[in-house]
């Protein structure tokens, strides 16, 4: 078998993905556009969402972990008195309830004391999770649905507005990678004493990249590959740790660093060679090492 050309396009596209097509088909977009199979992307938003989807090419995807452990940013709308089946407006209906009665107050009242902070939230059934080996929503369109276990997410913030018509908030959240913000919007309609969905969902921010620097699939910017590791601390060494550093050796913690990063490691050159990680005791071990470093 023939191996694989390797990548010669390496960097991050900040691409505010546009409504009816799915995270994979941006990735196969930008393979196309770059020429390039080594392409994916940083936390994936549903067909109908719109919003700040983070894409690597090339080398920059070994570096894709350290953006989806970031935290995310979205607005959208809870629509009051309707659950479907999907949990957002693209569902079935499947019950509905008189929450007329429902106030701003209130809503803000029940975020306020079940919504913020270390909560948990269950999957949905149209989500990516693997159970036994199946996508959840591969489960979901043959009419299968499983027992998920509850899993912890952090919302950092959550403010709900009046929305565009009665019936409807606007909301905003802040959360940690993991979020489910269908799942937010279903349950503030169930504490709310009835049921709700979400639409026109879109994603703000991921991490430090936003709408602002954003653009279509076919436009969007090539920024560098240290572009991709914006959010972590940066260290820069000498020519003779630089070569360490290419070989992938546990080294003794840098100098002035605090934590356990971790770290974005720089050459001489100021070109980014890897990322590193506390060890034991006072060492540092590479989480990634980029083709930047070998053979220096």
């Amino acid at each position: 078998m023939a191996r694989r050309k390797p990548a010669a396009t390496h960097g991050l596209c900040v691409v505010d993905k546009p409504a009816g097509v799915t995270s994979h088909d941006v990735v196969d977009m930008l393979r196309k556009r770059f020429h390039e199979r080594q392409v994916g992307h940083a936390g994936t938003l549903d067909p109908d969402a719109t919003g700040v989807l983070v894409v690597a090419v090339g080398m920059s995807t070994k570096l894709l972990r350290f953006v989806e452990k970031t935290t995310k940013r979205y607005v959208g709308q809870v629509v009051l008195g309707t659950e479907t089946s999907t949990l957002d407006a693209a569902g079935d209906v499947t019950a509905t309830y008189d929450m007329s009665g429902v106030t701003l107050e209130q809503a803000r009242q029940v975020v306020a004391e079940h919504l913020v902070g270390a909560i948990e939230q269950i999957p949905p059934m149209v989500s990516a999770i693997r159970i036994d080996g199946r996508r959840l929503h591969e489960l979901a369109r043959e009419g299968i649905e499983v027992v998920r276990q509850p899993r912890p997410v952090t919302i950092h913030s959550f403010t709900v507005d009046d929305g565009p018509e009665p019936g409807v908030f606007a909301i905003e959240v802040e959360c940690s990678a993991g979020t489910y913000i269908r799942t937010l919007a279903a349950d503030l309609g169930t504490l709310l004493g009835g049921g709700a969905h979400l639409r026109n969902l879109r994603r703000t921010a991921v991490g430090m990249f936003t709408l602002d620097e954003a653009g279509p699939p076919g436009e969007s910017e090539l920024l560098p590959v240290d572009a991709t590791v914006r959010g972590l601390d940066r260290v820069d060494i000498d020519d003779a740790t630089a070569s360490l550093v290419g070989n992938g050796r546990v080294l003794p913690r840098f100098a002035g660093v605090l934590g356990d990063g971790p770290w974005a490691i720089f050459g001489p050159d100021h070109e980014l060679l890897a990322v590193y990680e506390a060890f034991r005791g006072e060492q540092v071990k590479p989480s990634v090492v980029l083709p930047t470093a070998i053979g220096r």
